[in-house]
């Protein structure tokens, strides 16, 4: 596998954009670098448009300043794992430059690791600040949600491990990484915007924001589309958010919490088919895990939800977002 995705580098090259007049001669060694190797793999095309399009020029083709080793370490999502999100490299505009961007680093980390050091409980950092932990799953290892599918591929300033998955991190707590997709800091396209109103008319805002010693949840959160479906499904229209006051603000309530987990904030690797216990409403039936998702039901849906993005990280748990309400026994 390791030669499959030898040239795979370009994930690399993706997550800083690479000179295109690079040449070999900047190192003493005789491996090409991270940038220069990654080029050459159709495989990663989106990762380079993501490179270009963050504003990332150059980093990855030469020695890391910031590190004594002279190395970086990055976890290279390929073509495959943009088009879990619905994105390719004609398409990246739909997301905002400065959230792909952290995106991009967020998946590199000063310094060499090796495939040898990617063992269940290990925690490296990023060149965002945030930690990604290493957790193993039968006989596959992934970072926070994703696979690993090959590891120490060699270049002259570092190492590329390649990932099945793009890892999101917010860098805020459950209720900012929220706001954020409400107020179009991650999408051009407003997402979550039924969801936050929710938490504010629900008064469940404090609870879900992060301050010291507070826990890590498990939040399941539901699209616009999946509010919009409930409204029409309770014989009620939904087309802006303030229409979810239309209900009983208990009921609300007790719905959101239906979504939330005070479990330590689990990725799809470390959550299994069963039942878990939200902090409000009735006990949540997990699918079998398939492909890196689950599908996950409330005791009130005819059909369970499916994940649309999982695996964000937020400073207080995970969330993943998914295409239904969950909904209790009401």
């Amino acid at each position: 596998m390791k030669n499959i995705y030898l040239k795979s580098i370009m994930a690399l090259a993706l997550v800083f954009t690479f000179s295109s007049c690079e040449t070999e001669s900047n190192f003493e060694d005789s491996e090409p670098s991270i940038s220069y190797i990654a080029v050459s793999n159709p495989n990663f095309s989106a990762l380079e448009a993501a490179a270009t399009y963050g504003g990332l020029a150059g980093v990855l083709s030469n020695k890391n300043p910031n590190h004594s080793s002279g190395d970086y370490t990055v976890f290279a999502p390929n073509n495959d794992a943009f088009a879990r999100l619905g994105l390719n490299e004609n398409n990246l505009g739909v997301l905002q430059q400065a959230f792909l961007t952290n995106t991009l680093l967020y998946h590199t980390s000063n310094g060499n690791i090796m495939g040898s050091s990617l063992t269940d409980g290990a925690s490296f950092g990023s060149a965002i600040g945030v930690n990604r932990r290493i957790i193993q799953r039968g006989s596959d290892t992934y970072i926070n949600g994703s696979k690993i599918l090959a590891t120490d591929i060699n270049a002259s300033n570092g190492t590329v491990h390649v990932i099945d998955k793009v890892m999101i991190a917010t860098g805020g707590d459950i209720v900012q990484s929220a706001i954020a997709l409400s107020t179009a800091k991650v999408f051009k396209q407003p997402e979550l915007t039924f969801l936050v109103e929710a938490v504010i008319y629900a008064d469940l805002a404090g609870a879900l924001t992060a301050s010291d010693g507070s826990p890590s949840f498990t939040v399941f959160a539901p699209t616009d589309q999946a509010f919009k479906d409930l409204g029409t499904a309770l014989g009620l229209t939904f087309t802006k958010p303030e229409d979810i006051r239309q209900l009983p603000k208990q009921v609300v309530a007790t719905v959101l919490l239906n979504h939330v987990i005070a479990n330590g904030g689990k990725f799809t690797s470390e959550l299994n088919a069963g039942t878990l216990s939200p902090l409000g409403g009735d006990p949540l039936t997990l699918g079998a895990y398939n492909n890196g998702t689950l599908n996950v039901g409330g005791v009130g849906n005819g059909e369970p939800a499916n994940m649309f993005i999982p695996d964000v990280q937020a400073t207080n748990g995970v969330i993943h977002v998914i295409d239904k309400v969950l909904l209790p026994n009401l």
